[in-house]
């Protein structure tokens, strides 16, 4: 079997969630009825990739059965598991979780936080290919600065170079494509479950000219705190 070409990152505790999380993992929290990794797998299938990776830590045996009860369409998505809260007790961050993957996945995949509500954004096939001819380490998608994250936290040179320090700074939205020597510096397959964040390896290999970037002006909410979830579904 080849390997996945997309991976949601639906791990977290979501403290800043709770009480709504204690006994509910943040990805299957509703917004307008349906679960917020809902809308990812969906989004995945409508762009034709046909394996993902969910990996799974607080409450994850609930994400997997939602999706073994979900009625799945026969051309959607086939679902592979990376569960860090059964091999380690705990989520490994970002980047521990990616590298906990990387041998369920392609060479060059697909990362989207579950717990990010952008229900218009397209996974093409032509934005993956596009990536792989081009060489670099990595393409993230950037979004106007929420109230939230006022300051941002990447900037962008008009020739869609990804900039780790500038006066003008967006805020990641959380999707990217990656290839797996973006990773490089962690053990292969992380067997100790070492837990790493995600940031910095962006962060250098953006001073190494190895990360592009877009900004994406479509519907977007990080989904963090319960007053954003109830404005999501008062509208």
């Amino acid at each position: 079997m080849t390997g996945a070409q997309a991976m949601i990152l639906a791990a977290g505790r979501g403290e800043r969630m709770r009480p709504l999380t204690d006994h509910c993992p943040k990805p299957l929290l509703k917004v307008r009825g349906k679960p917020l990794i809902q809308y990812h797998v969906d989004a995945l299938g409508r762009g034709g990739w046909r394996d993902l990776v969910i990996n799974t830590a607080w409450l994850g045996h609930q994400i997997e059965d939602h999706f073994a009860a979900a009625s799945l369409a026969e051309d959607g998505p086939r679902i592979r598991y990376s569960h860090e809260g059964r091999d380690f007790g705990g989520a490994l961050e970002t980047a521990g979780g990616i590298a906990r993957a990387l041998p369920l996945l392609d060479d060059a995949f697909w990362v989207v936080g579950g717990d990010v509500y952008v229900p218009e954004f397209e996974f093409t096939r032509a934005a993956m290919d596009h990536f792989t001819a081009g060489g670099k380490l990595a393409h993230i998608y950037l979004v106007p600065n929420p109230q939230h994250n006022p300051k941002g936290d990447f900037g962008l040179q008009p020739d869609g170079v990804a900039l780790n320090r500038a006066d003008t700074r967006y805020t990641f939205s959380t999707i990217g494509i990656y290839r797996k020597a973006l990773l490089a510096g962690l053990p292969a397959g992380n067997p100790h479950g070492l837990k790493a964040p995600l940031a910095p390896l962006l962060r250098t290999a953006m001073d190494n000219g190895e990360v592009t970037a877009e900004i994406y002006t479509g519907p977007w909410t990080d989904v963090g705190t319960p007053d954003r979830l109830a404005q999501l579904n008062a509208t």
